[in-house]
């Protein structure tokens, strides 16, 4: 298949393109700096320098699969970024478009957002826009039933790590053995190119805890 990330460069993304290309997916690196991704990517790597808001229908109609791993700032340009690829793809049946929540989005035992209890907490700290944003990114995408978007959402911890194993859920808080909610980098990406593998979760979303 043919994919392209957006954000190759960050900690996830560049994951995420690792584990793409060791299944033999021909992947693009969609970057703002080509000099960067092939220092950390490779130099006989595929690439696309342009801002993320800049990408056009030619740019992108090549792919089978868009991931957007990137991380913008100001944080109300992901959500920019996010309707400028539902716009671009609207009507399409074929593209897989594959966004990344945060875990703000999770919701707890009692059926409450996360979020919602950081809003109460952290009222006027300049990082809570950031999770904000992302939480009104996947309201939008909620709203969107011609497009075939996933959405994938970490655990509370998503750190680096190796690919182990990973369990599923939709998009409560779920505890790894050592009963922490976290997810690997690793564990994240392994279900991440499983869904553009073998498609389980179009229009929907769901969230990877580690085994």
């Amino acid at each position: 298949m043919k994919i392209g990330i957006i954000g190759a460069t960050g900690n996830a993304g560049s994951v995420i393109f690792k584990e793409a290309q060791a299944r033999g997916h021909e992947v693009t690196a969609i970057v703002r700096s080509a000099d960067k991704a092939t220092k950390m990517l490779g130099e006989n790597i595929n690439i696309l320098e342009k801002n993320a808001l800049e990408l056009t229908q030619s740019d992108l109609n090549p792919f089978d699969a868009i991931i957007n791993a990137s991380a913008l700032l100001p944080a109300y340009l992901n959500l920019d970024l996010a309707t400028k690829l539902i716009n671009l793809f609207r009507d399409n049946d074929k593209t897989q478009l594959i966004f990344i929540a945060g875990a703000s989005s999770l919701v707890k035992e009692d059926g409450s957002l996360q979020i919602t209890d950081m809003l109460k907490a952290f009222a006027g700290e300049p990082w809570i826009e950031i999770p904000t944003q992302q939480s009104y990114e996947l309201q939008f995408l909620k709203w969107i039933d011609n497009v075939n978007w996933t959405v994938m959402i970490p655990q509370n911890e998503f750190t680096a790590g190796a690919k182990t194993n990973y369990r599923l859920g939709t998009n409560e808080i779920m505890l790894s053995k050592n009963n922490k909610s976290e997810v690997s980098f690793g564990n994240f990406a392994a279900a991440m190119l499983d869904e553009i593998e073998d498609p389980k979760h179009i229009r929907k979303q769901f969230t990877v805890v580690n085994n």
